[in-house]
Parts: C-alpha cells; sequence; structure tokens
C-alpha cells in the first residue's frame, strides 16, 4: 500500500518498521499489519489462529483500526518491551526507602515503553516533622524533582523520553506550591500536572466556603476556596498547566468501583487508573468509514463500524495475554480486571465529510450517535468474549448497576446478565497524534483539525532543504472529489477559529458515551479574559466532564527587564581594524534579565555605552549567569560583539543576526513573544538598547494560519512542535511526548 504522503512513510520507517532481520524486515506497511495480526492471534486456540490472523489484518487494512504506537512496534517484534501505552503506578509510602523503591519501579516502567502517572498525595508536606531523625520532611515536589531527572535520564523502549502524569489533591497542605511548580521554567519539564479536584471542593468554592488543607486528619491551614481557584486558574491560565481532574467523578462513574479506588490518571489524561493500573489502547479511524464524502448523504458506514468494533475489542483483549509486563504488580492487575481503552480518531474529518461543523449542534448529535455505537457494541463484544473465554476474574454482577452500563439498551444487559464481560472497562479516547499522522493525516482523536495545511521543511542529502505540502486527510479528499473548489468555511472549521466552547460542547457529548476518559486539550485564544478562560473549568464540571486540560499561548517564561530606550544611535565612523579604540576607566549602561526555560538560573546581559563627538553608541556587551553551561559560548560571542561595538558604525546588523539563530532543542515564549533560541534573545535586549522593537520571530516550516507559532521540535530541529490533546506533538516528524 503506497502512504497518502510522504510523511506518513517517515513515521512508519522511523517508528513502527521492523528491520531486523531475526524477526523478518518489513518492506511495507502491509508487513507491519501481518506481524501485528499474527502476534495478537496467538492468543486464540491453535485451530483458530490463522482466521482470526486474517480478520485482524482486515481491519488493520487501510488504517481503519489503529493500535497504539506500542501495539504496532512491539508485537511480535522479539523486543523486551511492553504493549501497553500507559500506567498507574501504586500508592507511594510516606518513608523513604519506599519512595525510592517507587522511584525505581517507574524507571522499569519507562524503560518498557510505558508511560506513568503517579498520586504525590500520600507524601507528608514540606516542613512536616521526620520523627527518629530530627528533621523536616521536605514534602512532595522535593520528590517529583527526583522523578524527573529520573525520567529525563531513561529513554523509554530505546526510541523516546518517558511521559510522567503527576498528581496532587486539592487539599493537601503543598497543593499552593504544586499549582506553581511549572511558573519554574526548570521545574517539572518532564511532568504533566493535574490537581486533584473533590465535590466538597467544587461545592465550598459554589458557597464561597473555606477549605481546610490537611495531612493524615491534622488541619495544616485553612484558605478560601475562591482564592484557591484563582490560583490554579492563573496557573494555567499563565503556563497552561496544571490540568484538573475531578477525582470524585471518576470513581464515581467507574465501572469497578466495588473493587479498586482510582488514584490518578495516565500521563494524557485519557485513563483513570487504581495502583498499578494498565491499559491498552487502540482507535477506530472513522474518517475512513464514511461513505460519499461532501455529498448531500454522506454518512458514516454503521454496519462497517459494528464489525469493527467488535474485532477492534477481541485484538486488545488479546494483547492482555501477549504482552510483556515491567512488574509483576502491573499484570496481576490488568489480568484480574482485562481493562482495555477503545477509542476514535478522524472525527473532526468524519464531520467535515458530513458537512456538520465541529462543536455545532449536527456535530454533537453525531458524535453521540457514532459514540454510542460504538459503546453499546464494545459491550456485546465483550459480552460474547465472556460466553467463549470466561469473565474477567474480578467480574461481578453488580457492575450492571455502575453507571455506564444503566444506560445500554435492554438487548445488551441482556447479553451482559446471561454471559458476564470479558473486560471490566472498556472505552476511552486516547491522544493519536502518531498514529493519525500514520493514518495519512487524518484528525487526531476527537480534536479539532488543527490546521488544514502546512509546509514542512524536508532535509536533503547534501544538507539543503526543500518544502513539502502536508494536507489534512479531509482537504486532501475534498480537492480529489471537488478539485479546485473553495472548500466551505463554515464546515472547514480549526482549533484556530473554534471557541473554547465548541470544544467543551464536544467534550461533554463524548464523555457521555465512554467510560474512562478523554484526552482534550480545549484551546483558547491568547486574547481571552481570564475571568472568562476561569469559567470554562466549572463550565466543564457542570457539563459531567471528568477531567480538562486547556492551552492558552502564554509568555510563562517571564520577561526581558530592561530601563526605557535610549535614542537611536546615529552612524558614526568605523576605527580602522587594527586600532580599536581604548575603554575609558568608566562607562554607563543598563543590565537586562533574561529568564529562559532551558536554564535553571537567569541570564544578565549588559551593555555599556561610550559618548563621542557623534553621540551615544554601544562600546562593549558583558553576558552572566549561574548556568555555567553556557560560560564559553556567551564568553566568545561578547567578545566578537565587543570587538564590533568598538570599531563602530551602524552595529544593528548584530542584534538582526543574532535573532535569526534557531535552537534545535527548541525556542519559547519570552514576553509574549516566540523567541528561537536564547542567543535570538540576547540579538532582542541589544535591539531594545539600540531603540528598536525586537523581531517577532516567525518560526519557519509551519503555517498555522494565524494561529500560535509553533516550537522547535526537539527530535527533528523543525519548528513544528504543538500542543494538542496534552501533548506537544510535531507536525514536521510525528514526534510525540506522549507516544
Amino acid at each position: 500500500m503506497a502512504f497518502d504522503n510522504p510523511l506518513a512513510s517517515e513515521i512508519w520507517s522511523s517508528k513502527y518498521r521492523l528491520t531486523t532481520s531475526e524477526a523478518g524486515a518489513e518492506d511495507g506497511v502491509e508487513g507491519t499489519w501481518r506481524r501485528v495480526a499474527m502476534a495478537l492471534a496467538e492468543a486464540e486456540p491453535p485451530e483458530r489462529r490463522d482466521a482470526q490472523a486474517a480478520r485482524f489484518y482486515a481491519a488493520l487494512e487501510d488504517h481503519r483500526f489503529l493500535p497504539a504506537g506500542r501495539i504496532l512496534a512491539g508485537a511480535g517484534s522479539g523486543r523486551a518491551v511492553t504493549l501497553f501505552n500507559c500506567f498507574v503506578m501504586g500508592v507511594i509510602p510516606d518513608d523513604l526507602g519506599g519512595i525510592f523503591t517507587h522511584i525505581r519501579e517507574a524507571a522499569l516502567t519507562l524503560q518498557q515503553g510505558g508511560g506513568v502517572g503517579m498520586d504525590f498525595s500520600s507524601i507528608r508536606p514540606a516542613g512536616a516533622p521526620v520523627s527518629g531523625v530530627a528533621a523536616d520532611a521536605s514534602g512532595p515536589l522535593s520528590f517529583m524533582d527526583v522523578w524527573d531527572a529520573m525520567c529525563r535520564t531513561i529513554m523509554s523502549a530505546g526510541q523516546r523520553r518517558g511521559a510522567m502524569m503527576g498528581c496532587l489533591r486539592i487539599d493537601h497542605p503543598d497543593i499552593e506550591a504544586f499549582i506553581d511548580a511549572k511558573r519554574d521554567p526548570a521545574r517539572c519539564r518532564n511532568f504533566n500536572l493535574s490537581v486533584l479536584v473533590t465535590d466538597a471542593f467544587m461545592a465550598a468554592l459554589e458557597a464561597g466556603a473555606d477549605w481546610p488543607l490537611v495531612f493524615a486528619g491534622r488541619t495544616h491551614r485553612v484558605v478560601p476556596a475562591a482564592a484557591l481557584w484563582a490560583r490554579l486558574m492563573r496557573a494555567t491560565y499563565d503556563a497552561a498547566e496544571p490540568g484538573v481532574i475531578f477525582i470524585d467523578r471518576v470513581n464515581a462513574a467507574n465501572n469497578l468501583a466495588y473493587c479498586e479506588q482510582i488514584l490518578a490518571s495516565n500521563p494524557c489524561g485519557e485513563q483513570m487508573l487504581p495502583p498499578y493500573g494498565a491499559c491498552l489502547l487502540g482507535s477506530l479511524n472513522l474518517a475512513r468509514l464514511v461513505i460519499d464524502p461532501f455529498a448531500p448523504d454522506a454518512r458514516l458506514d454503521e454496519a462497517q463500524l459494528v464489525e469493527l468494533t467488535h474485532t477492534a475489542v477481541r485484538m486488545l483483549d488479546n494483547v492482555i495475554d501477549i504482552s510483556r509486563y515491567p512488574l509483576a504488580a502491573q499484570e496481576a492487575e490488568a489480568k484480574a480486571k482485562r481493562r482495555i481503552g477503545l477509542g476514535v480518531t478522524g472525527l473532526a474529518d468524519a464531520l467535515v465529510f458530513c458537512g456538520a461543523a465541529y462543536g455545532g449542534p449536527q456535530a454533537l448529535a453525531l458524535t453521540s450517535r457514532w459514540l454510542g455505537i460504538i459503546k453499546r457494541e464494545a459491550y456485546r463484544a465483550s459480552a460474547g468474549l465472556a460466553a467463549e473465554k470466561g469473565v474477567f476474574p474480578l467480574y461481578d454482577a453488580g457492575i450492571l448497576d455502575r453507571p455506564n452500563l444503566l444506560s445500554l439498551d435492554d438487548e445488551t444487559r441482556a447479553l451482559i446478565a446471561a454471559h458476564g464481560l470479558r473486560n471490566g472497562c472498556l472505552t476511552s479516547i486516547a491522544p493519536t497524534g502518531t498514529t493519525s499522522l500514520l493514518a495519512g493525516n487524518v484528525s487526531s482523536g476527537i480534536e479539532p483539525v488543527f490546521a488544514y495545511a502546512y509546509n514542512r521543511k524536508v532535509r536533503q542529502p547534501d544538507g539543503s532543504s526543500r518544502e513539502e505540502a502536508v494536507e489534512d486527510h479531509a482537504l486532501t479528499a475534498w480537492k480529489r472529489l471537488k478539485g479546485e473548489a473553495p472548500p466551505p468555511a463554515e464546515i472547514f472549521v480549526s482549533a484556530q477559529t473554534l471557541a473554547p466552547e465548541d470544544h467543551l460542547r464536544m467534550q461533554a457529548a463524548a464523555q457521555a458515551q465512554v467510560d474512562s476518559s478523554i484526552s482534550k486539550t480545549v484551546n483558547c485564544p491568547e486574547e481571552i479574559a481570564f475571568e472568562a478562560f476561569a469559567d470554562i473549568y466549572r463550565q466543564a464540571y457542570d457539563a459531567g466532564c471528568k477531567g480538562l486540560t486547556t492551552y492558552r499561548p502564554n509568555a510563562v517564561t517571564g520577561s526581558v527587564l530592561s530601563v526605557d530606550p535610549p535614542a537611536p544611535m546615529p552612524e558614526v565612523r568605523a576605527a580602522p581594524a587594527a586600532q580599536l579604540p581604548p575603554r575609558p576607566d568608566a562607562l554607563g549602561g543598563a543590565t537586562y534579565k533574561i529568564r529562559w526555560p532551558q536554564s535553571a538560573h537567569a541570564v544578565y546581559v549588559t551593555l555599556n555605552d561610550v559618548e563621542d563627538g557623534e553621540g551615544r553608541r554601544p562600546f562593549e556587551i558583558f553576558v552572566n549567569s549561574k548556568n555555567m553551561e553556557h560560560y564559553a559560548w556567551t564568553l566568545g560571542l561578547t567578545r566578537m560583539i565587543s570587538a564590533v561595538f568598538r570599531r563602530g558604525g551602524d552595529v544593528s546588523f548584530v542584534a538582526d543576526e543574532l535573532q535569526a539563530v534557531f535552537d534545535p532543542c527548541g525556542g519559547a515564549w519570552v514576553d509574549g513573544r516566540y523567541v528561537p533560541s536564547l542567543p535570538a534573545a540576547i540579538g532582542g535586549v541589544i535591539a531594545r538598547h539600540l531603540g528598536r522593537e525586537p523581531l517577532q520571530a516567525a518560526p519557519a516550516g509551519v503555517s498555522t494560519e494565524g494561529g500560535p507559532a509553533p516550537a522547535i521540535c526537539p527530535q527533528c530541529g523543525a519548528a513544528a512542535l504543538v500542543h494538542k490533546e496534552g501533548c506537544d506533538t510535531c507536525l514536521a516528524c510525528g514526534h510525540s511526548k506522549c507516544g
């Protein structure tokens, strides 16, 4: 099969293609599908394996069913990796030995390819006494720093850095420090953070009451609930984190509440799990199931959706039996409850095909209908598997009284009553950034299309680069069917044009049909008022959502502090090349402070001026920081720039040249501007000192039609890293923080 675009082919080759001779090199994606289908069929009785492998291959063909990346990369490969994408670790004990045992367990899990989530609420707050050693506790955030350093060191499954979720309860005494943690650009960079918000807190917020911060039954402080909420909202507004998990709602709706308590979430928020909980992920590609796209009678092939759902449930259930597990406790938990997470991708494209604008009434109705079919058929498939292979070990007939099952139709409930269930939980909606690109750049998960078209730079063997257009699957289909006719703007909506309320309505409609949770980012415009932004979270709670992540372009890294800019510098005559003017004993100038995310310490730039017959002009520059990592290059840079300054003449080109420097490790937002590197930030300081406005960097390689400028991808170096579904995903190479 030829891929729809070169990007899909590159992603397959770099992430999922097997090239080792002992397992059989794969010449095309059909080889990957065959390997995965045959591996999953190994869980079937020998006499049925060939038939089931053919059935599984048919589901994978044409990217109709997309198993999560760990399955595509690992199944049948012979590698010592897990096929589970995500885990929540065990309850962290409040003692030093136990804490470091859990750090080791997390490291082993990350090493085999699993993302991890932890609840740090069980660790005593900073300043609490530690009996027996006459010391005070350092608090959960200090240990999160250790987890963060560990994750930075471990390469997950030999391919990518691991992903982690850190959670803390809203009533923990250190909650305020947790809320503000990511305001420090050097802290918790390998974590996503979420606050576990209880129903009691939301009631206190509504009533305008005070809120106690409690640990081990002792109230440490009491704060106004409104003040704590405002602090949480302000941090999220400024830094896009922490997210919020409505933990009581999660537990109340859990199918398995009779035998477990959910503590935390996996890194991207679609799976709320108990201690050592694990979940398999896979997505039905709705964009491939639409009949007659763009026609007046365009519709989803619901018969095909039913069949595909049954096959996907069987495939994911089989993975439980063939996968490796980093820890014995994870294997015991997975096999006792046989939890899976079947979701969707390509929803936004499918809606476009059917003429429904994302977030509009028709889109809400279709989303509810399609996900309702998947929910119903997933439960019917699980009941059929229970009749064939047996119920999950912790099955209890009382599960029929759980909220997710009460809404099922009578026929489905009768099947469950007769046969039980093979799987304790069945549906969730995960991020599908890389696999959706593999499938022809279909829209990801239930997100809207981020951008319908953009350009990516492709590096050539000779070091040059060429631009390559990348289109969303729906736009490609429109051009194929409609030629050059402009697509209808009222249907081809994107994350750049939608209001936050559109996102929220779609998330709420989907959540009503999903067992677990949903990885969804509510994109907000940079200019949204704080009060309107904060209200989104209360609306989400009222709408029945289990959690929320938002993203608003922000300047969390701080700003360049400066004095009033001096008057523009007149041009002066240059000194002879070999006779630089001597430095006067005393010079006046200004020192500017730069906060840079990749530096733990601020960078200080000092520019000193000299007065001569032509007026005032810069004479020298110094760059200083406690971070010695930058010492060598900053020393060399400042000596060269100072030499240029001392020669005189128009030195504005120095600022321009520095501001054009892009760092392949990533740029940052500084004072509301995208700055592509630390040298570029220094160039911006020089520009301000010269009385000029710093350049607004426009990252090359991607056009998002007025959206926030993407950051630099740490894997390929392209300015194409965008934030969606709670993850950083590269539009150029497909790199994703979460898989």
